[in-house]
């Protein structure tokens, strides 16, 4: 049994049930999934856990090119006995991390659902990068959740304090700790972040740690971590799906398989509010539109003449503003071809029906 602010419900979603259970349809409740698994769905409700199913209207629409729910979605199901359930709608979003899939298909990923807190995790000891990090960066601001950086395996490392100042300057605004998931109180700096009905995910690459921290905040081994590589101090990957764990403090945790490339899509203001300074700068250019290139009164050039901006920070940030701009031009022609299969298929269905005029 749970109760549903407990698990992240708030009046976002309460003001949606209005628009999507009339009268008729009273049988459908709340639920939030927990896990999803090829097509198949687990349900926190207020009856406890249910294995669930896409109604059939949702997984039409979901062939033609709709989004399906993905764990932390809130969704509105009805019981169609022996422990199972169909999802008839899934709530619009509060917060989403999203990312473009590896591959040569542009094909837009939803990483985390209605997050509040999102724990960018890198090691101390051998995957600190800070370049990865803003490009994490950009995309968690633009999600809409709060970043969080926390920095583990501090046990590794022997001095970490110039690696966590590093990160604060490449970082700024964004709460950086040190933890270690292995020592008594290691994980204390993030603790006040795990309050009752927040939800809070975890996202970086393989090895980082993230499977240790979860099972050390949950009090038990929810996640398997298998055991760590003697060549590189690493531990193998062994997250492949994304769960929704409730834990002891009544926050939700959420877990996420370890991911070495994020690439950009269209992310304005995650990249402006990630480097914010060098938007700053910007503004006190003499002229509006500087290109920082030859034009006088260039704020952002002399700030890398006299160092006060790093130099590789703005060359990532230059970086990620190309990629977002050729991620939006393919997206925009996958957009463009989907659509155009979306109407052909409809047309094919269209001309396979009978013709019920002739009847």
């Amino acid at each position: 049994m749970y109760d549903l602010h407990s698990l992240g419900w708030t009046p976002y979603f309460q003001n949606q049930l209005q628009q999507h259970v009339p009268d008729d349809r009273t049988s459908l409740f709340p639920a939030r999934v927990s896990e999803e698994h090829r097509g198949s769905f687990r349900l926190l409700c207020a009856e406890g856990e249910v294995h669930a199913q896409l109604a059939g209207r949702l997984r039409h629409a979901a062939s033609l090119g709709g989004e399906l729910p993905t764990t932390g979605d809130w969704v509105l199901a009805a019981s169609a006995g022996d422990d199972l359930a169909m999802i008839h709608h899934v709530l619009e979003r509060r917060t989403k991390i999203a990312r473009l899939s590896a591959g040569e298909r542009t094909v837009k990923q939803i990483v985390a659902a209605n997050v509040d807190v999102i724990f960018v995790v890198q090691s101390l000891n051998r995957d600190l990068n800070l370049r990865r990090l803003e490009r994490t960066l950009a995309l968690v601001w633009e999600s809409g959740a709060r970043p969080v950086v926390v920095l583990s395996k501090a046990d590794l490392c022997d001095d970490p304090d110039p690696l966590a100042a590093e990160v604060e300057a490449a970082a700024p605004g964004v709460p950086v700790h040190v933890v270690s998931a292995v020592v008594d109180g290691g994980l204390s700096p993030i603790e006040p972040y795990l309050d009752p009905g927040i939800t809070v995910a975890l996202i970086g690459s393989s090895g980082v740690g993230k499977s240790t921290i979860v099972n050390a905040l949950a009090g038990e081994e929810r996640v398997r971590v298998a055991s760590i590589r003697d060549s590189d101090d690493r531990g193998r990957h062994t997250t492949t799906s994304r769960e929704l764990i409730p834990l002891r403090s009544g926050a939700l945790l959420l877990d996420t398989p370890g991911m070495r490339t994020m690439l950009m899509l269209a992310a304005d203001a995650g990249l402006a509010r990630a480097f914010d300074d060098i938007e700053a700068l910007g503004a006190m250019c003499r002229f509006g539109d500087c290109a920082h290139g030859a034009e006088p009164g260039c704020a952002v050039r002399e700030a890398l003449s006299d160092g006060s901006l790093d130099a590789a920070r703005y060359r990532s940030y230059l970086k990620l503003q190309r990629e977002m701009r050729y991620a939006a031009g393919k997206q925009d022609v996958a957009v463009r071809l989907a659509e155009t299969k979306r109407w052909k298929r409809i047309h094919r269905e269209a001309r396979a029906r009978p013709d019920k005029r002739r009847a």
